[in-house]
């Protein structure tokens, strides 16, 4: 996943199909068999993403609780004020506007490397891990903030971080600076933290191509 900034796509050197090879067989199978589940539980118009069956960490992030214990730290679930969630919106655009995008392949020699953005810049991965560990320093709490894999409109692998709101689940996006509820962007939902243990990953296949 490359780096890039709001009004910028996200064109990853490997092509359209590679998110299968990253989801791997056990996820191919899983997918098959839940679709239907999914596509009920879009009709219904979920609030919160519901996972749906373990899942690995994408391509680049299974090292990612040993470099930043943080990112997959557990939290209270306490309430968040609306003091927070405007710091969260500001965040959001800020970071998007800070962060120069650099793809992986140019900053690591690797085409996928989970780690917050350098000095010169990061990607999408890198953007949503920095406004995490932001978003945690202001109290928010961690079970709260959680990173996401999803294919954006051409299919091409993408991550968000998902915060989770009382009345549902918005995204941080660095190629918008509007926080929107996942069910109103336009991206295929395939995997992300989850909240009870974020050093696992969930299924998840909501949005997007799943929508019936």
């Amino acid at each position: 996943m490359q780096g890039s900034s709001a009004g910028q796509q996200d064109h990853p050197a490997a092509g359209p199909a590679a998110w299968l090879a990253a989801l791997g067989a056990a996820m191919a199978v899983a997918m098959a068999l839940l679709m239907p589940a999914a596509a009920a539980a879009e009709g219904r118009l979920v609030a919160h993403l519901s996972s749906k069956a373990q899942a690995d960490p994408p391509k680049g992030a299974e090292g990612l609780c040993r470099r930043y214990d943080w990112a997959c730290a557990r939290g209270s679930s306490a309430r968040l004020t609306a003091d927070q969630i405007r710091m969260a919106d500001k965040l959001n655009r800020r970071i998007n506007a800070s962060v120069r995008p650099v793809t992986d392949l140019a900053q690591y020699g690797r085409e996928e490397h989970w780690a917050r953005p350098t000095a010169r810049g990061g990607d999408c991965e890198d953007i949503a891990l920095l406004k995490k560990a932001e978003l945690i320093r202001m109290d928010i709490a961690p079970d709260r903030l959680l990173l996401a894999e999803v294919l954006d409109g051409q299919r091409n692998n993408h991550a968000v971080l998902i915060l989770r709101k009382d009345d549902g689940d918005y995204v941080l996006d660095n190629l918008t600076n509007r926080m929107l509820p996942w069910s109103q962007t336009p991206y295929t939902f395939l995997r992300m933290q989850d909240s009870s243990a974020p050093h696992r990953w969930k299924a998840v296949f909501a949005g997007g191509i799943f929508r019936g």
